[in-house]
């Protein structure tokens, strides 16, 4: 037993070091990855803080990725993107716009207005799209970039893989038809024989605020149409009810007189254009 003592003594601290490494390297990992108790948090008891309880305040979780930040060339060509829109703005069309480019040329741009068109397809990536196949002559546009204001549905997700576009950036997020994640993520099917990088969220409070600010305008407008063609309505109504009111209310002094003399000499020629305007069909009859 005196001959056990005397070999570990004789081991030193690098043999205990050594032994508490072996054991360490049995024990499971931590959170950290690591089985030394050492690197464990320290007990709330302890007040010395350690490199490990920064370690676990900086470290980032894996469902932390951090956002890449936004590039200035990024910026530059989705502001071309939004005066595309602008141009579906001025003609009545929802604001969306597009523009393609190929390294740092803008070869194409489109707007959307399907209404004007007559043309279920006619969205701000599928002219954009249409016109710079044009331009290159080629039905694939490989290394080329889509920038569009409001983030692309399914149908033109699936004209951009066909197309072979090798990124899409956009504004807006799309809570309805949004094909980029937002209600489906057609890009990130692996089965895909082509895959476009995507990134959204490029300027997306401007984006969002042209839209918003194009629904709220309509929304304005059709509710005073719909205010004025019911007053329309009630005047007509009115006039119709009570035929002699309504003329009485646009005969002169002076007709009144000659009225008086004679009731039928005075009213015809005072009151035919508003009889005319009321037996023109119009909003009012339509209703």
């Amino acid at each position: 037993m005196s001959e056990s003592l005397a070999r570990s003594a004789s081991a030193g601290p690098e043999s205990v070091e050594s032994g508490e490494s072996a054991e360490a390297a049995t024990l499971p990992a931590d959170r950290f990855g690591s089985a030394d108790s050492d690197t464990s948090v320290p007990a709330a008891s302890d007040p010395t803080p350690t490199a490990t309880a920064a370690m676990l305040i900086d470290t980032p979780t894996p469902d932390e990725s951090p956002v890449p930040p936004v590039s200035e060339r990024d910026r530059r060509f989705m502001a071309l993107a939004q005066a595309a829109a602008e141009e579906a703005r001025a003609a009545g069309e929802v604001p969306v716009g597009a523009v393609l480019v190929r390294g740092d040329e803008v070869i194409a741009k489109g707007f959307n207005h399907p209404i004007g068109a007559h043309d279920p397809s006619a969205h701000a990536e599928m002219i954009a799209l249409r016109a710079a196949a044009q331009a290159v002559e080629n039905y694939r546009l490989p290394g080329c970039e889509l920038y569009v204001t409001l983030e692309p549905c399914l149908m033109c997700a699936g004209a951009i893989m066909h197309a072979r576009i090798a990124r899409v950036v956009f504004g807006a997020r799309d809570p309805k038809t949004g094909a980029c994640g937002s209600v489906v993520d057609a890009f990130a099917n692996p089965q895909l024989n082509h895959h476009t990088t995507v990134i959204g969220g490029v300027l997306e409070t401007e984006c969002g605020a042209a839209l918003k600010s194009f629904f709220a305008e309509r929304r304005r407008a059709s509710r005073e149409a719909r205010a004025a063609a019911r007053g329309e309505a009630h005047v007509v109504a009115s006039s119709e009810a009570q035929p002699g009111l309504h003329a009485e209310a646009h005969t002169t002094t002076h007709s009144e007189a000659h009225a008086e003399a004679d009731p039928d000499a005075g009213l015809d020629a005072h009151t035919d254009a508003h009889a005319d305007a009321r037996n023109e069909p119009g909003p009012a009859e339509s209703l």
